[in-house]
C-alpha cells in the first residue's frame, strides 16, 4: 500500500480509536460528573479526525491510491476515505461538534430518566437529538422522506419506503406463527426468576463468551447499564453485559449478543488492518462492519440459532446447573430450553422472545420516522408508544423507564439504527439457510459442541472482508436479497409453530 495513504489512513484510525476508548469509559467507569467535559473530548478528537479526512492531503492521496493502488484492498480502502469525504463535506463541523456534545450529556439525562421512570427528565434532550437529526437530514439531503440519509448512515441502500415494505411483509407473515405459538400452553418459567448472584453470573457469562469463539486475549468483559460492543482494533475489541440478580437470561443471552458483535471484529482479515476495517472512517458517525444490519445478523445468529438452540444447551445445561444447582435443581434440560424459547410479550425489548422481538423494533421505528417527518412531536412520544405496544402486544406500560426510556440509543444520538435489529434477524436466517442448505456440515458440528466450522465459514462469508463488501454484496454472493424475508419467517415457523431446532 501507497506509504503516505497508509500513514494518513493510520492517523485518522488511531484518533477514532482514543475516541472508542473515550466513550467505553464513559458507559463503564466514568463518574457522571464528568459527562459534560468528556463530551468536549469526544468533539475535540472528532474534529481533528475530520479535518485531517478533509484535507487537501488526505483527498490527493486517496485519488493517487485509487488509481495506482497496488491491490484491491488498497484501492477499496481508497473508495471509503473518497466515499466518508464527500458525506463529511456536506455536514457542518458545528453541526457534528454538537451532536458529539449532545450525546454524552443526553446519556447521563437519560440514565436518571430512565431509573425514575421520568419523561420529563429527557425530554429536552430528545428534542435537541430530534432537532440536530432533522438537520442532519437536511444537510446530507434527501428525495422523499427525512428518515432516509438517517438510516444511509447505518444501513446504506435502505430507505423509509424500503423498510415499509419490508416489515410490512414481515409483520404478515409473523401473525400466524405468533397467533400459534401463543396458542400453546405456557411453558414453566418459575426458575428464571429465582435469585441468581450476580458475580456467579459474569463467570457464567464470561465462559459462554469463551464457549461461543471469542478470544479473551484480544477482548473484555464488563458491565453497563445497556449492553454494547465496541472495537478499537481486531485486536481490542471490549463487550460489556448487565446483570439482573432476579433474572438469569439477560446477562447470558446479553453477552452471546455482544459476543457475536465482538466475533465479527476479531474475524477481519489482518490484510485489512490499514486498510479498510480499522481505518474505520465511517467510524465518525456508525460502527465498524460493514453495517449495523450485518453486524446484528451475527450478534443475533449466535444469541439465537446458536445460544437457544436445545443442541447447545444438551452440551452445556450441566455446566450451567454447576454456577447455579441450588436454582435449578428441580429444573429438567427440556424445561430450561422451553422457558428460553417460550413466546411471552413484555415490555422490554432487549428481554423479548424471538416472535415479538421484531415487533418492539417496527414499533420504534414508526415513532422516529413521525418524529422525523414532524407528525409526532416529542411531547407525544410516551402516549404514541404506550398506545403502539397496547395494540401490537397487547401490554399497558406501568412507567416511562418501561416504556420509551427503555432504550439508550436516542441519546446517543443513533437515530435511525433501530430498523438494522430486524435486519439482523432477517440477514442471519439468511446466512444460517444458506449454510443448511449448502453446507449442512456446519450444523451437525455445531450440535455436537463444534463451533469452528460454522465461525470459520462465517469467517469466509463475512467477518473476514470488514467494510470491504456491503451486506447487499455479502448476500448476493450466496444468492440472497436484501429484501426477502422468507427464510427468516421459515426459520420462526419451524422453530415456533411445527417444530424446534
Amino acid at each position: 500500500m501507497n506509504g503516505t495513504f497508509s500513514e494518513r489512513v493510520g492517523e485518522i484510525n488511531d484518533i477514532l480509536c482514543a475516541v472508542n476508548a473515550l466513550q467505553w469509559d464513559a458507559r463503564v467507569m466514568m463518574p457522571s460528573g464528568g459527562a459534560e467535559t468528556r463530551g468536549h473530548q469526544i468533539a475535540t478528537l472528532k474534529a481533528m479526525a475530520r479535518r485531517l479526512l478533509l484535507s487537501s492531503e488526505t483527498g490527493k492521496v486517496a485519488e493517487e491510491a485509487l488509481e495506482t493502488g497496488s491491490s484491491e484492498n488498497e484501492r477499496n480502502a481508497a473508495k471509503t476515505v473518497i466515499a466518508a469525504r464527500d458525506w463529511h463535506s456536506k455536514i457542518p463541523a458545528a453541526l457534528l461538534r454538537e451532536q458529539d456534545e449532545t450525546s454524552v450529556v443526553a446519556g447521563e439525562a437519560w440514565a436518571e430518566a430512565r431509573a425514575k421512570g421520568d419523561f420529563a427528565l429527557f425530554k429536552p434532550y430528545l428534542a435537541k437529538v430530534v432537532s440536530l437529526s432533522r438537520q442532519m437530514a437536511e444537510a446530507i439531503g434527501y428525495d422523499d422522506h427525512p428518515y432516509d440519509p438517517l438510516i444511509a448512515i447505518y444501513e446504506p441502500g435502505e430507505t423509509a419506503a424500503s423498510l415499509s415494505t419490508l416489515f410490512d411483509a414481515l409483520r404478515s407473515g409473523m401473525k400466524p406463527i405468533l397467533e400459534a405459538a401463543l396458542a400453546r400452553p405456557a411453558p414453566r418459567t418459575d426458575f428464571l426468576y429465582r435469585s441468581y448472584p450476580v458475580e456467579k453470573q459474569k463467570a457464567l457469562s464470561a465462559e459462554l463468551a469463551r464457549l461461543l469463539g471469542l478470544d479473551m486475549s484480544r477482548s473484555r468483559l464488563d458491565t453497563a447499564v445497556h449492553p454494547f460492543e465496541i472495537s478499537f482494533t481486531r485486536q481490542d475489541v471490549r463487550i460489556t453485559s448487565r446483570w439482573n440478580p432476579n433474572y438469569l437470561p439477560m446477562s447470558m443471552f446479553g453477552t452471546m449478543h455482544e459476543t457475536g458483535h465482538a466475533l465479527y471484529e476479531q474475524g477481519v482479515d489482518p490484510a485489512l488492518t490499514r486498510s479498510v476495517h480499522t481505518s474505520d472512517l465511517i467510524g465518525l458517525y456508525a460502527v465498524g462492519g460493514s453495517s449495523f444490519g450485518m453486524h446484528e445478523s451475527q450478534s443475533r445468529l449466535f444469541e439465537n440459532h446458536i445460544g437457544r438452540s436445545p443442541a447447545f444447551w444438551a452440551l452445556h445445561f450441566s455446566k450451567l446447573k454447576d454456577y447455579f444447582s441450588d436454582q435449578l435443581s428441580d429444573v429438567s434440560e427440556d424445561e430450561f430450553v422451553a422457558a428460553i424459547n417460550r413466546t411471552e410479550p413484555g415490555l422490554i425489548r432487549v428481554e423479548a422472545d424471538e416472535l415479538t422481538y421484531d415487533l418492539h423494533i417496527m414499533l420504534r421505528v414508526r415513532i422516529e420516522m413521525a418524529l422525523m417527518d414532524g407528525s409526532l412531536s416529542v411531547d407525544d412520544v410516551p402516549a404514541a408508544w404506550n398506545a403502539a405496544m397496547h395494540e401490537d402486544l397487547g401490554l399497558d406500560v406501568p412507567d416511562d423507564g418501561l416504556g420509551c426510556l427503555q432504550d439508550v440509543h436516542w441519546s446517543s444520538g443513533y437515530m435511525g439504527s433501530f430498523p438494522t435489529y430486524t435486519i439482523g434477524n432477517i440477514t442471519a436466517a439468511q446466512l444460517m439457510a444458506h449454510f443448511d442448505k449448502t453446507r449442512p456440515e456446519l450444523r451437525r458440528a455445531a450440535n455436537v459442541g463444534d463451533l469452528v466450522p460454522l465461525r470459520s465459514a462465517l469467517g469466509e462469508t463475512v467477518w473476514r472482508h470488514g467494510r470491504s463488501r456491503n451486506r447487499r454484496q455479502v448476500l448476493a454472493d450466496i444468492g440472497a436479497d436484501t429484501g426477502d424475508c422468507r427464510p427468516y419467517l421459515d426459520y420462526l415457523s419451524e422453530k415456533f409453530r411445527l417444530t424446534t431446532r
